[in-house]
Order: structure tokens, then sequence, then C-alpha cells
């Protein structure tokens, strides 16, 4: 198995990473029964070589994604052979982790146009007397 190779130039060793096989969900006959294709690889967050603020934005911002132990877990099932299912997964745990440790650029305020707000309020008023029209007509 290859190393990873982040954006930022930060290389993750292979024997950081842990790699299960198991076989596959769904359709696919006499292959998903036998082959053991779908891939899992797991990373432990702690010891990723990275320095703590980096391990920390990973944590902040993959903690959906991380286990109670610390540990970023990505699986493949989608294909039929193993192989191709490892590389799936092993390039999308390299985008998950660079994307985590790219610099988010600041939002920039900004202000609805006089066109948007005179559309709300429009779209307001054709509701509101949508409504008044559904009550008891005298």
């Amino acid at each position: 198995m290859r190393d990873l190779v982040l954006a930022d130039g930060t290389v993750v060793p292979a024997d950081l990473l842990r790699v299960t096989t198991s076989r596959s969900g769904g359709p696919g006959g006499q292959n998903v029964n036998k082959v053991e294709t779908r891939v899992t690889i797991e990373a432990d967050v702690d010891r990723l070589p990275l320095d703590d603020a980096k391990k920390t934005l990973v944590r902040e911002r993959l903690a959906s994604r991380i286990n109670r132990d610390g540990v970023l877990r990505v699986t493949s099932q989608i294909a039929r052979s193993q192989s191709e299912n490892r590389d799936r997964a092993l390039a999308r745990m390299e985008d998950l982790l660079s994307a985590a440790l790219e610099e988010q650029k600041p939002r920039k305020k900004t202000r609805p146009s006089r066109a948007a707000k005179q559309k709300r309020i429009e779209e307001k008023k054709r509701r509101g007397e949508t409504k008044r029209l559904r009550g008891r007509l005298d």
C-alpha cells in the first residue's frame, strides 16, 4: 500500500493506516457473497505526522467522521474489485485530510440587493393575501 501525500506536502506513512476488508452489501450475486471487496481504512488522528494545531483542525472539521477513540474511518465498496476499492478509499482519505487542513478564506459579509428585498416583501404580501382569503366570508 502507498503512503498518503496531503495537499500541504505532509506524507502519512502507510504503516499508520489500518486496512481491513469485508464482504460488500447489495446486489452482485456470487462475487459479492464470496469475495471481500469492501475496503475500510482507519487512521488514528493522534498518530498522524501533524503538529498539534493541525490535529486540532482535523478533529474539528472531521468530527462527524471520527469515532470516540479518535480514529478516522473511510470505507469504499463501490467497485467489484478489492484493489479498486482500496485505491478509492485511499484517495478519499487523502481528500478528507487535505480539505480539513486547507486554510479557509474568511467569509465576506454581503447584503441583500434592493430587488431581492422587494421580491421578498411581494412574496410575503402574496402569502398574506392567500391566507386572508382562507378566512370566513361575511
